[in-house]
């Protein structure tokens, strides 16, 4: 889903999505998505796991798991687990969700939050004056290793966002963290406006960790802790992992059966290390893999195919939208710096084309702002009609004319005459974003554009898209899709209009673009500065934004990139769809367990039940 082999955004970035690499597409699967804190989103971390690995992992784990008690999934994972350390956004799939918990959950089809390790409705822990926030930490809950789940513990785990190795913002306006008098409740104040977007971005994000194990740890190592087999409180424990696998198996004490009543139904849960989406399509027709979370070309056929494999909606576009994929222009350079040739691009590019010849109508096109299906109440219909970018090659080639783009030898040239050829990078062997790259292309030259798709080593974009240390950021058109679904639309402004502008190199994980515009930077703080439950200056706030994005164009939505899954239901039934009474995430990525893919495991049920 998001792009980049291990690319982690900051703690303050849009969804907290850490990423492993996709092989032969451009969506491998997202971290989490987060707000101010979370540390296991990319909005966590500085890709720290590289450096440590654990040693002595077979190649296999060749035990066999009774099939009809056993869940085999797939797509988080491009490499072998490293580590199961929670605040690395590189940590194992099921770590934070299936293992570390988190105090609220937050449905993004819903737009709700519901009460997890927190017993307190999460709008209403605010006080009066919406200054301090008290969470209501839920009592009878245990730890994996028997010892009670605590306020103290809550403490602990958001005060360690303090550690500046995490790379967090969450302190930039929590003050203090400190646990109530009445020893069950946590209470967090605020350096003066609280940032509340952020913070209830980090409420569904945050793993809570036993302090009695972790103080230990939290220290400038924090991420050299590999914690193999970590004592957490979800619905399942560490088994084993090996080169090619990550083994979960139920943990039959975990308080939610007796508390809410859910219990998960697979006994063990054996997540595959991708290696190919051959491999992996083969392996799902054959009943091998009953929850597949990666791209797979033609799944429109195999869906009505007959092969008892189904998504979630049964129609295109047949997958929910994760996040919305960009043409993003390196705006410090001539002709990307004028604002007018920039809407002339968007106008000459038919997403269309990407949706129907790429990806067969798995995916769907995206409206002029980019913001996803899920945040449509925060879209003003009325401007984007007024003023929104559309696909119109007339116009665009009009616009260049009035804008002083001469047309020599059938392509447009800068105004003082010079040739325009603008490289276009993605990654190579990401299939679908390289062949997004050549009709984007061919769109773009319809209207006299000239743009050259090139794809070199994923390394290469990263670094032509980021910068080095010494150097400043080199592309001219690169394709990015960073943005996951979550609670708020600030993380999607943050990451397009942050300012200042990080500096170039490992660091600079928003505003690739390189946009400057002092006035959209100071909305974006302002809506950061708006309660969540106010939905009238959301609104305000977000039309605002989006005029000043339809009219400058800073970067040019293209897509919403599908929410991967594919599933067969040989094994397991009842999955999450568009038409069944529960539409959880269908997803195992990092982050969207907390996102209600938790209620994937309680309600899917077993074709032949155990004996």
């Amino acid at each position: 889903m998001q792009r980049g082999t291990t690319r982690v955004l900051s703690l303050l970035a849009v969804l907290a999505l850490a990423v492993a690499a996709c092989g032969t597409s451009a969506t491998p699967s997202p971290a989490a998505p987060s707000g101010g804190a979370p540390a296991t989103t990319t909005a966590a971390t500085p890709a720290p796991s590289a450096a440590a690995s654990p040693t002595g992992l077979p190649a296999t784990d060749t035990t066999v798991y009774p099939r009809a008690q056993t869940l085999y999934t797939s797509g988080k994972q491009w490499g072998a687990p490293s580590t199961w350390n929670p605040f690395d956004g590189n940590s194992a799939m099921g770590v934070v969700g299936l293992q570390y918990e988190t105090l609220f959950l937050y449905d993004p089809l819903k737009d709700v939050y519901t009460p997890w390790l927190a017993t307190n409705d999460a709008n209403a822990g605010w006080d009066s004056t919406k200054t301090t926030y008290t969470i209501s930490v839920r009592q009878g809950v245990t730890w994996s290793d028997g010892t009670p789940f605590t306020a103290a513990d809550v403490a602990f785990s958001i005060n360690i966002y303090k550690n500046p190795t995490l790379g967090s913002d969450l302190f930039n306006f929590v003050k203090t963290v400190t646990v109530a008098a009445n020893g069950t409740d946590v209470v967090v104040t605020f350096n003066g406006t609280p940032a509340y977007q952020e913070f209830m971005q980090a409420l569904y994000n945050m793993p809570m960790v036993p302090a009695a194990i972790w103080t230990q740890y939290n220290n400038s190592n924090i991420f050299t802790f590999l914690n193999q087999n970590g004592v957490g409180t979800g619905p399942y424990l560490y088994k084993t992992a090996a080169q090619d696998r990550m083994v979960w198996v139920k943990n039959s004490a975990w308080w939610a059966t007796s508390a809410l009543g859910l219990s998960v139904q697979p006994t063990y849960i054996v997540d595959i290390v991708n290696s190919s989406n051959n491999a992996a399509l083969s392996e799902l027709l054959s009943g091998g893999l009953d929850l597949d979370n990666n791209y797979l070309p033609g799944i429109a056929q195999i869906v009505n195919g007959g092969y008892n494999v189904t998504t979630f909606y049964a129609n295109p576009p047949y997958m929910l939208s994760g996040n919305t994929a960009w043409l993003i222009p390196n705006t410090t350079k001539k002709p990307l710096n004028d604002p007018l040739f920039r809407r002339a691009l968007a106008e000459a590019i038919n997403p269309q084309n990407v949706v129907v010849k790429d990806y067969g109508n798995i995916v769907a096109a995206s409206d002029p702002t980019g913001l996803l299906p899920e945040w449509t109440k925060y879209v003003d219909q009325a401007q984007v009609k007024a003023i929104g970018a559309t696909y119109n090659v007339a116009k665009a080639k009009a616009d260049l004319a009035a804008a002083g783009y001469r047309t020599v030898n059938g392509f447009v040239v800068n105004k003082d005459g010079t040739p325009i050829t603008l490289n276009l990078e993605v990654p190579d062997g990401w299939s679908d974003w390289m062949e997004a790259e050549n009709l984007i292309a061919a769109d773009a030259k319809a209207a006299g554009i000239n743009i050259n798709p090139t794809h070199p080593a994923d390394a290469t974009v990263v670094n032509d898209e980021k910068g080095t240390s010494t150097a400043a950021p080199t592309f001219d058109l690169v394709i990015n899709n960073d943005v996951q679904i979550g609670s708020t639309p600030w993380v999607y402004y943050d990451y397009i209009f942050r300012q200042p502008e990080i500096a170039a190199g490992p660091a600079r994980n928003r505003n690739y673009e390189q946009y400057d515009n002092a006035a959209a930077w100071k909305l974006v703080q302002q809506l950061d500065q708006t309660p969540t439950s106010d939905l009238v200056d959301m609104q305000k706030i977000c039309s605002q934004l989006q005029n000043i994005q339809l009219t400058n164009e800073p970067v040019i939505p293209l897509w919403y990139n599908g929410e991967w899954s594919q599933v067969n239901n040989s094994v397991w039934t009842d999955w999450p769809s568009s038409t069944s009474t529960q539409d959880a995430q269908p997803a195992t990525w990092n982050g969207y367990w907390q996102m209600g893919a938790i209620y994937m495991l309680t309600d899917i049920k077993a074709v032949t039940p155990a004996s």
